[in-house]
């Protein structure tokens, strides 16, 4: 789903992409030679003036994330007079989700955009934001990825070669299901659900009765086409724009996790970065994350409406019972002392 075109000019007009106008005419004459300047500096790609930076994800064009990414790239090149360039690789081109992260150790890419969940595998702290119902609603959860815990799980990742620059918004994940509609958690016993790569997501699904089944997202369709899954879990814009609602009628709004996006970039670029180049990548993230949240909002008003008319149930079970069903999860983190302790700070978050 491609947001129209007005509707972006205008978020870019309000994160000021566009210029102000130039008044003298000396004026106008020097900021045309500042543009020739930054047209032949961006032609020089190869010069050693210029950090090309490869920045992979998985998801198509139309995707509001995708649309945020391009902006970081456009405010990087700004905020750098031109001296990174960052190239966008969406759709699964260098990989999946997984393989990139594992890109970016080696160095063989710059940055990537991938789930928290994902993330688990790799950082332990980012499993907690797969704990289901661990926010009490979106003004919590904001306080909490804005805040001071959000910023340290950021940072953790360095000891592993993996920088956290920002989060995106990914909203709610809900089931979805083929042919079986979702009103209690004992309406998933028996059916094969996909997750994602993460340890939290499969506890989840098999302490709510489901057969947990980890599939890569590309390959996702076929597998709900097959009937090798019977249904998964997601937001309202990736549910619509991998038109997985062409297989699956039923969308369940239970409204498990709240799990975000973080903006990745490698130890090895972010070490050999110059201090200013840092700030102006940083400062980038940062103004396309406020971007992103914009269009999130309206992409997730517009997936539900389109899902809706395509003839897909919208089902709003009792959260309640979906969440006296997992209270197990978090009675077994004394397992794990850190992640229990990280739950019950950012709970106690006002």
């Amino acid at each position: 789903m491609r947001l129209a075109s007005e509707r972006v000019l205008e978020e870019r007009r309000v994160a000021g992409l566009q210029f102000a106008s130039v008044r003298a005419g000396g004026k106008a004459w020097a900021v045309l030679l500042l543009m020739i300047a930054c047209l032949v500096l961006a032609a020089c790609g190869g010069k050693s003036d210029v950090r090309r930076i490869k920045l992979a994800h998985g998801l198509p064009t139309s995707h509001p994330v995708h649309e945020a990414m391009v902006y970081l790239a456009e405010r990087a090149a700004l905020h750098s007079s031109g001296a990174l360039r960052v190239e966008v690789h969406p759709s699964e081109q260098l990989g999946t989700e997984r393989e990139v992260i594992e890109l970016l150790q080696i160095g063989s890419v710059g940055m990537t955009k991938v789930s928290a969940s994902v993330m688990e595998s790799f950082v332990p702290e980012y499993g907690v934001f797969s704990l289901p119902y661990l926010f009490r609603d979106d003004k919590h959860r904001a306080a909490v990825l804005d805040g001071e815990i959000g910023g340290e799980i950021l940072r953790a990742g360095r000891r592993f070669g993996l920088n956290g620059l920002v989060y995106y918004d990914a909203g709610s994940r809900s089931f979805y299901t083929r042919e079986r509609p979702i009103r209690t958690p004992a309406d998933l016993g028996g059916l094969k659900i996909r997750t994602q790569e993460s340890p939290s997501a499969i506890r989840m699904v098999r302490a709510l009765g489901g057969s947990a089944t980890p599939i890569a997202w590309g390959e996702l369709y076929t597998a709900l086409q097959q009937g090798i899954v019977d249904g998964a879990e997601n937001n309202p814009p990736s549910f619509y724009l991998s038109r997985h609602y062409e297989v699956c009628k039923y969308y369940s709004l239970d409204e498990h996790t709240s799990v975000p996006d973080v903006v990745l970039v490698s130890t090895h670029l972010w070490e050999g970065l110059r201090p200013e180049e840092r700030e102006a990548l940083t400062r980038a993230a940062r103004e396309s994350a406020l971007l992103q949240r914009k269009l999130w909002a309206v992409a997730t008003a517009e997936a539900m409406q389109f899902i809706e008319a395509s003839g897909v149930e919208i089902l709003r079970p009792s959260k309640r019972l979906f969440a006296e069903s997992v209270e197990g999860i978090y009675a077994a983190l004394a397992e794990t002392p850190a992640l229990a302790r990280l739950s019950e700070r950012i709970r106690a978050v006002q």
